[in-house]
């Protein structure tokens, strides 16, 4: 199993600790999907009794990044095509009128840094960074909305999908789309056009969402 040892034996919050770093794993793509999680065995790496263990399952299946399975217990979670057009729409729904409701109240280092983090996205060549990389971006682009209740159900959102959106990043070649649909909405921002920004937002995320289908029905 691909995790770092931590001991955290005499740590008050080591449900905390395993929690992030199975979610980090999974998110990145170090545990696959269907891949077991025994809790003998991160429990060992961790230098951790069970129950911090089980309980940061527990979140993870809250999360939706872990599924329980008969005769194989807990596993990291897979989607299907037809989960990923169900989340792709709801994103696009979602985050189209989070970033409407953001442009009007967006401040000046509010789009020096989403540039920022555009243009860095766009220089990449890991695509270990992509993933962060891309959220940091749309979220940066998110935040002066103070829509709280919806941003941390896009991150929950995120964090399903985000081993998938690698995936498609680097096996479609679906960079270069990325990056010039990216600017597109930055400038919208940077014009104060809220309407263009969120059509946008709703177009990159549901071309997103058909490319990463056809990927995932191939293989």
């Amino acid at each position: 199993m691909k995790l770092r040892a931590v001991d955290i034996s005499k740590t008050a919050s080591a449900s905390s600790i395993v929690f992030e770093a199975l979610r980090k794993a999974i998110i990145e793509g170090e545990l696959k999907d269907g891949e077991p999680l025994r809790q003998d065995e991160i429990a060992q790496i961790f230098n951790t009794s069970r129950i911090p263990v089980r309980e940061a399952i527990t979140r993870l299946e809250q999360q939706g990044l872990v599924t329980q399975q008969r005769y194989k217990g807990a596993v990291v979670a897979a989607m299907e095509p037809d989960d990923v057009g169900e989340i792709f729409d709801f994103r696009a729904l979602v985050e189209g009128e989070v970033i409407a409701q953001a442009v009007p109240k967006m401040r000046p280092e509010t789009l020096k840094k989403a540039r920022k983090y555009c243009e860095s996205f766009s220089e990449s060549d890991d695509p270990m960074d992509w993933g962060t990389l891309n959220r940091d971006f749309h979220f940066t682009l998110y935040r002066d909305s103070s829509l709280e209740f919806h941003l941390s159900i896009v991150s929950n959102t995120l964090d399903r999908i985000d081993r998938y959106l690698r995936a498609q990043l680097v096996l479609s070649n679906g960079m270069p789309r990325a990056n010039t649909e990216h600017f597109a909405i930055l400038e919208a921002c940077e014009a104060g056009d809220a309407q263009k920004a969120a059509e946008l937002t709703r177009a990159h995320i549901l071309g997103a969402k058909s490319s990463l289908i056809e990927h995932l029905k191939s293989d």
